[in-house]
């Protein structure tokens, strides 16, 4: 790679502008976000307006489950969303589903069809716009092509993707002005088999509602049918100049930086968050927001993160299902939006080394179908039953089942991030906040709940406190009933739980299937031990309720910590309480297969055994590769790139070494000479560790391939790096082959 190469980026990168798009019209004026919300969604309003009373009230029935969609239904929603979407310029439909890649998946279809007449025994081809039902349910992807943990070979090719009516169909923008039909759908084998991640969130859903109904029946709720988890995802991520980015072959291949030095200033003057955001950052975000409204992405908050060139872009809570979809088309988006803007977006947990990574927190929570949130303490949780039923089931699914947590958040790109002093480490604990611990101390202790301002015992206000600022200007304003902690894996943050250990670039679906799987199991535990507590009485009295609780509490009394996760007392005391401190991926997958977590999800129904048993070996395989593909990457760029530019540059210093002492002369260029002579040398021999133990690990297979991985070919390259980083100082600047960290960052 060229010097100059690198030169005309940097140039390229200060003169680039921001992107002009123009923003929606009404009349003279630019559209409400409101006005122009969902006009690309199929929604059920829109529906409804197209068919007939009786077929839509079939339909509706079948979306709620209560019966299967018949054949004449599904053509008539076929034709009504056919008519919609071509009168929007669509050309084509696809099934759009969730593969174990990480990403999404669709093949295009025209509407197209060939109507053949006869005529005096002389065919005649007509050509037609048609979908039917049919088209519409279901289509026929290549099964053996996806990941699927051996339970579909080669030769066994047939796998079926479903439509998934809980999430609306919608249009995207084609080419030449056209757009495509997408139907979300799931994916799985010829024999049934889930081979996505949407197939066990919808399993999971259910059974979390299926118990959550259970338990509210228990307490003498017998309105509610159904109960939802709500998911809002902080979406965090890094923009750099695409002509930079095209540069470094680690970001193009491996998604992160396998070199690199992090400059003077980097984000310790933490200027950044919240600052103001840079004119062609706030294009991109500007458009991919447009887009995204369009599509029904409730897209709420954008702003600055902590690292420079790293942002962040959050929305309003919906179900988990669609908000899963919803997040994956968010990133896809933002990925084509950055494109035209001559930006490259990155995902990745951790580009950049020395500096924050990026996550996706998973605030989560459970709604009732008439919008009760159960996880909202209220005014003065320690008399909302309900609310205190539920918290002791969350805090016993995060207490019995934490390493299967740490399971669903582990993949080769998170590990670098997990315990970075910017993210949870690998305990996984829940974070209550002083005021939600005290009325659980209070309630174990069978005694009443303390007032933080008060010496003497009284009922705490939940619903927060004035804080008086002392500025005559300015108004008091409310204060929550908890701080925040940033630092805990899973922290109650008003109304909800948020899952911070996510990985900015996975899907949060099989975390959040794990999360609802566990804690569905728990609600089950509570609403038994409430059974046998209540008796033959026909509703539990508020004594049985709190013993059923105090139990609870109790038991999982070992999950719950509101210090700092990130210090090393922490990890001392998280051993005294058994806790398991899982600091790689190989250890963390081998959760799933640990009996308790394998009897848990078989008997929820969310995975079979061989499903389970392939998700386990896909994971290991996928870790190995990506481990493999970075390994091979640094050798290349080490020995094609890195160590040429030190040969150079030395030969340079060598020749002036020599023509000084021809002089008779000293300079300090004999220091730098033999300064870099030592620093390249290391760097060979780390090459030539790193390139045995490239070769080393085809020798392994399955978990064992893993494990080398994560033990042997990953210090190999975190030490191959360690030198390369040190050899960067000492190489003049206009022979080192990539961009910069002050060049991507700045």
């Amino acid at each position: 790679m060229s010097l100059n190469a690198r030169i005309q980026a940097v140039l390229a990168n200060s003169d680039k502008s921001a992107r002009k798009v123009e923003w929606n019209k009404n009349g003279s004026r630019l559209s409400y976000v409101s006005e122009l919300f969902g006009e690309n969604v199929f929604t059920l309003a829109k529906l409804q307006l197209t068919l007939p009373k009786p077929v839509y009230a079939r339909f509706i029935q079948q979306l709620k489950g209560r019966q299967p969609l018949d054949r004449p239904t599904a053509d008539a929603v076929a034709h009504a969303v056919r008519v919609w979407a071509m009168d929007k310029g669509a050309t084509h439909f696809t099934h759009w589903f969730q593969p174990q890649t990480g990403t999404t998946a669709e093949k295009h279809d025209a509407f197209l069809s060939l109507k053949s007449t006869y005529s005096g025994g002389v065919e005649e081809v007509s050509p037609i716009d048609a979908f039917s039902g049919s088209q519409l349910m279901q289509a026929e992807p290549d099964a053996s092509s996806f990941p699927n943990g051996g339970i579909r070979n080669t030769f066994e090719a047939r796998g079926y993707t479903v439509w998934d009516t809980t999430s609306p169909l919608f249009i995207r923008q084609g080419p030449h002005g056209t757009s495509v039909l997408y139907i979300p759908s799931v994916f799985i084998s010829y024999n049934g088999e889930a081979l996505d991640e949407k197939t066990i969130l919808l399993r999971s859903s259910e059974a979390l509602s299926n118990a959550a109904v259970r338990l509210l029946k228990v307490i003498g709720d017998s309105q509610t049918k159904r109960v939802s988890t709500t998911l809002g995802t902080e979406q965090e991520y890094f923009l750099v100049d695409r002509g930079l980015y095209s540069l470094r072959p680690d970001l193009k291949i491996a998604g992160r930086t396998l070199i690199g030095v992090v400059p003077p200033k980097h984000q310790q003057l933490e200027d950044h968050y919240f600052g103001q955001i840079p004119s062609r950052v706030l294009a991109t975000m500007s458009e991919t927001e447009l887009e995204l409204f369009k599509l029904g992405v409730p897209v709420k908050t954008r702003h600055n993160e902590v690292a420079p060139n790293q942002f962040e872009m959050a929305p309003i809570f919906e179900e988990s299902t669609v908000a899963v979809d919803h997040n994956l088309l968010a990133m896809e988006t933002l990925h084509q939006v950055a494109h035209r803007n001559g930006l490259k977006v990155l995902f990745h947990e951790k580009p950049f080394k020395g500096i924050n990574g990026s996550g996706k927190h998973c605030n989560w929570s459970m709604s009732t179908d008439s919008g009760e949130n159960l996880l909202d303490p209220t005014l003065k949780p320690e008399t909302n039953y309900r609310f205190l039923l539920f918290l002791v089931a969350v805090l016993d699914a995060v207490n019995k089942h934490g390493g299967l947590l740490r399971a669903g958040i582990a993949s080769a790109s998170n590990e670098h991030r997990l315990g970075a002093n910017e993210a949870p480490p690998g305990i996984v604990s829940a974070f209550l906040g002083e005021h939600l611990s005290e009325v659980l101390n209070a309630i174990e202790g069978n005694r009443d709940v303390r007032s933080f301002s008060q010496p003497h015992l009284q009922a705490v206000r939940v619903g927060g406190t004035q804080l008086d600022l002392k500025v005559s200007t300015l108004p008091p304003i409310t204060r929550d009933l908890t701080d925040r902690n940033r630092t805990s894996p899973f922290a109650f943050t008003g109304n909800k739980f948020e899952f911070r250990a996510v990985g900015s670039k996975q899907s949060p679906s099989f975390p959040v299937t794990l999360l609802n799987t566990a804690v569905a199991a728990s609600l089950n535990l509570v609403a038994d031990a409430l059974i046998q507590q209540k008796g033959a009485k026909p509703e539990p009295t508020i004594d049985d309720v709190l013993i059923v609780v105090r139990k609870f509490i109790q038991s999982s009394k070992s999950i719950r910590f509101e210090g700092n996760n990130y210090s090393d007392e922490w990890v001392k005391e998280a051993e005294s309480r058994g806790l398991p401190n899982i600091r790689s991926c190989p250890v963390a997958f081998r959760q799933l297969l640990e009996p308790a977590n394998k009897e848990l999800l078989v008997s929820q129904g969310i995975f079979t055994e061989a499903e389970l048993q392939a998700r386990y070996h896909i994971l290991n395989e996928k870790y190995a590769k990506d481990i493999l593909i970075e390994a091979n990457t640094l050798h290349t760029m080490l020995v094609q790139g890195v160590l040429p530019a030190a040969f150079t540059y030395r030969k340079e210093l060598a020749d002036s070494v020599t023509s000084l002492k021809s002089l008779g002369l000293e300079g300090p260029e004999v220091a730098a000479l033999k300064k870099l002579t030592e620093v390249t040398t290391a760097v060979q021999k780390a090459v030539e560790q790193l390139n045995a133990a490239i070769h080393e690990i085809h020798k392994h297979e399955g978990d064992e391939e893993a494990n080398f991985a994560s033990t042997v070919l990953l210090k190999a390259m975190e030490h191959a790096r360690e030198v390369t980083d040190a050899l960067e100082f000492e190489v003049a600047d206009k022979y080192w082959p990539y961009p910069k960290y002050i060049e991507l960052l700045f």
